[in-house]
């Protein structure tokens, strides 16, 4: 079976704040394809797709976080996931077939197949820390998880296939480290290469949207907690938008969030329109997957609003949602407290104000102290231009799910409980960057773009 990866799209424009969760989102796949092999003799030719020294998915990998960072090091998240996600699912496989004997096989072929094409010390340093890493080694895990969790009769067999595979490893580490240490290999390698030092033909590299940038940092802080990203239709049914949101028809809600709806052909069965949030997602999700549930929601919205410098018909947002057995306010105000120091930074302070949305009960309105001011109210001896003298700025609305919401799902509101959050993609990065007109995002100014590189 050949490896079936596919580098995400502008994989070759992403910047290094945002190239560790896309090898991250890369590992989570290879896990899958690893799944489908373990244990057979298909697995070696997916090994060799991954690590082969001349065509390697990996090194693609490898070369483009060298690239961006100077080094490849197992202090890079990303990587580490990636590397570790095929180890995980054959520990896994192994500790649910009850007998993990025949799985010693699959980790020998993983690990010779990387360390056998590793080029350098810092390859070969790689290779090691997935072996002997304390925290996240294959050598601690299969002790962790076959050993310990094996039947009591299978136990010395275990530990002695363990012994064997641990000499083994520890050997062939020693022999392959001896080789690259010489550099013999690593000057026939470069003996090989083609000469590239032809100088080639500058091309301008352009960058990531200030928006894109924006959500690809959101998006990374909420999945190094553990959500997961996903994205809907912008094209929604009043039912998805509304009425499963526990808004009904004739609620007057729907008046702040009035938008376009298509002209359909005369028959259609069901109107529809251009979402006025990404919330129909959470929807959506809850109908496929039972609880726990923790999403984020990043995409484009719509609402017939006139244009001015705080407002536009389209602009953008990220939805967060978090259901569970036992999610408590706590949870949430923790989690949102985390996500802002993040993102604008330890020193801001943060406060909760109780406010009204259908779908949250209880509800919230988020704020921040102003961080152009310090929370202050006074810049440059006067009123600060950004909160007009409050020391708060308004970020966006929240709350705990209302109950309501878990009957258009089919969740027991009895059982489980959970929050929501919908954040404004365009206001964070104008009060992040001092943006004062919103409709400088939709322009296509050069002169304004390149000022975020």
């Amino acid at each position: 079976m050949h490896l079936d990866l596919k580098f995400p799209e502008h994989w070759d424009d992403i910047g290094s704040g945002q190239l560790q969760s896309a090898i991250a989102r890369l590992g989570e796949s290879l896990e899958q394809q690893v799944g489908q092999v373990a244990a057979t003799e298909d697995e070696e030719e997916l090994f060799s797709d991954l690590f082969d020294r001349e065509y390697g998915f990996f090194w693609t990998i490898y070369s483009k976080v060298r690239a961006k960072n100077g080094r490849v090091t197992w202090a890079d998240g990303g990587v580490r996931h990636f590397l570790r996600a095929p180890v995980q699912r054959i520990l896994t496989l192994g500790l649910l077939s009850g007998d993990p004997s025949k799985y010693f096989i699959s980790l020998r072929r993983y690990l010779e197949s990387f360390v056998n094409n590793t080029m350098d010390v810092e390859s070969f340093t790689l290779a090691r820390a997935l072996w002997e890493s304390r925290a996240e080694g294959i050598k601690s895990a299969i002790g962790d998880s076959w050993l310990k969790k094996a039947p009591p009769e299978l136990r010395p067999e275990i530990g002695r296939q363990y012994n064997e595979f641990v000499k083994f490893v520890d050997k062939y580490l020693k022999l392959r480290f001896s080789v690259i240490e010489s550099g013999a290999e690593q000057s026939a390698f470069a003996r090989d290469r083609i000469d590239l030092s032809l100088p080639g033909v500058h091309r301008p590299i352009g960058s990531h949207h200030l928006i894109r940038q924006v959500f690809q940092e959101i998006e990374d802080i909420f999945v190094s907690i553990g959500f997961s990203v996903v994205e809907g239709p912008e094209i929604e049914t009043p039912y998805y938008n509304f009425e499963a949101l526990n808004i009904p028809e004739f609620h007057p809600v729907r008046d702040d969030m009035d938008t376009f709806y298509l002209e359909l052909p005369k028959g259609a069965k069901t109107p529809l329109l251009l979402r006025t949030h990404t919330s129909p997602m959470q929807i959506r999700t809850m109908e496929k997957q039972k609880p726990p549930v923790r999403v984020i929601v990043p995409g484009k919205v719509y609402r017939r609003d006139n244009p001015d410098a705080t407002h536009s018909f389209a602009f953008h947002q990220i939805e967060g949602l978090a259901v569970d057995t036992d999610i408590t306010f706590c949870d949430f105000t923790g989690t949102i407290e985390y996500f802002v120091r993040q993102f604008f930074g330890a020193s801001v302070k943060t406060r909760f104000r109780p406010s009204y949305f259908p779908f949250t009960e209880p509800s919230i309105e988020f704020d921040v102290s102003c961080p152009f001011c310090g929370g202050t109210g006074n810049s440059n001896g006067g009123t600060c231009s950004k909160c007009k003298g409050a020391a708060w700025i308004e970020l966006f609305g929240a709350g705990m799910v209302d109950p309501a919401v878990y009957g258009f799902v089919n969740y027991d509101a009895k059982k489980v409980s959970g929050f929501a959050f919908g954040i404004g993609i365009d206001r964070l990065a104008m009060l992040k960057y001092g943006i004062d007109d919103i409709q400088v995002f939709f322009q296509n100014d050069v002169r304004f773009l390149r000022q975020f590189p």
